[in-house]
């Protein structure tokens, strides 16, 4: 665990750091103008960020469509993986998604991502298909997760 980890709101204030960890996550990363468009003009999604001692160590995100939530990303800086940031992303967007009426969350991960799909069944998401050629970098395959009754 860190020492001080907070989770917050992600703000336009935010985004210097979430483009780092973004570029040091992904292939083939969101624009620095898609984060904010998704925390200042879509009202269906919700950002945290993860602050170790003021700089953003992580960031997640959900969408709200009806009584449903999908998570958008989760992502943590590599060398802080493995220390609570991304179980503490997690935690709040459970928690937020059942202040919003949220009744059942869905995500996709990597087939590979054995760690990410351990995180999440951790937190009650189970696997319930997959996307064929789902990510465009390699063309692998989404497993697809839900968790019910938030």
């Amino acid at each position: 665990m860190i020492n001080k980890l907070e989770i917050r709101e992600m703000t336009a204030d935010h985004i210097d750091g979430v483009m780092i960890v973004e570029n040091l996550s992904f292939k083939i990363p969101w624009s620095r103008q898609a984060f904010v468009d998704e925390i200042t003009a879509n009202d269906m999604a919700v950002y945290f960020v993860a602050l170790c001692e003021g700089q953003v160590i992580g960031y997640g995100g959900m969408w709200k469509i009806l009584n449903e939530g999908h998570i958008t990303n989760i992502a943590v800086h590599p060398e802080f993986r493995r220390c609570g940031a991304a179980s503490g992303i997690i935690e709040t967007i459970l928690e937020t998604s059942g202040e919003k009426g949220v009744k059942s969350l869905t995500l996709e991960v990597r087939k590979s991502n054995i760690a990410a799909q351990s995180l999440y069944k951790k937190y009650g998401f189970k696997p319930e298909g997959t996307r064929k050629g789902y990510y465009s970098d390699t063309g692998e395959d989404a497993l697809i997760m839900w968790k019910n009754g938030i």
